[in-house]
């Protein structure tokens, strides 16, 4: 699976990875539909945070389609509201 974090680079993390990206990005998913913009930066952060060090940054030289794009790092939780809904972005 290629993820690519916005602003910032792409990953290859292990298909076995996508269940624990999943149970990361329904934790904001469920913190945004909440309301809860308090609990929403460490729970966005510790999504980007396992991409950043369960997968492999892909060189700038390696052209690779992105199974998924997650939001950049500065994304607000005004924004999210607009990004984490429903079934989110990680496929299951």
């Amino acid at each position: 699976m290629i993820v690519r974090i916005s602003g910032e680079d792409q990953y290859r993390l292990a298909d076995g990875e996508s269940q624990r990206l999943n149970e990361l990005e329904n934790a904001v998913i469920a913190i945004v539909e909440g309301g809860r913009e308090d609990g929403f930066a460490d729970a966005f952060r510790s999504l980007l945070d396992y991409v950043r060090a369960n997968g492999t940054r892909i060189g700038d030289d390696e052209l690779e389609t992105s199974d998924l794009i997650l939001p950049p790092a500065d994304l607000t939780f005004a924004e999210a509201g607009r990004e984490f809904t429903g079934e989110g972005l990680v496929p299951d």
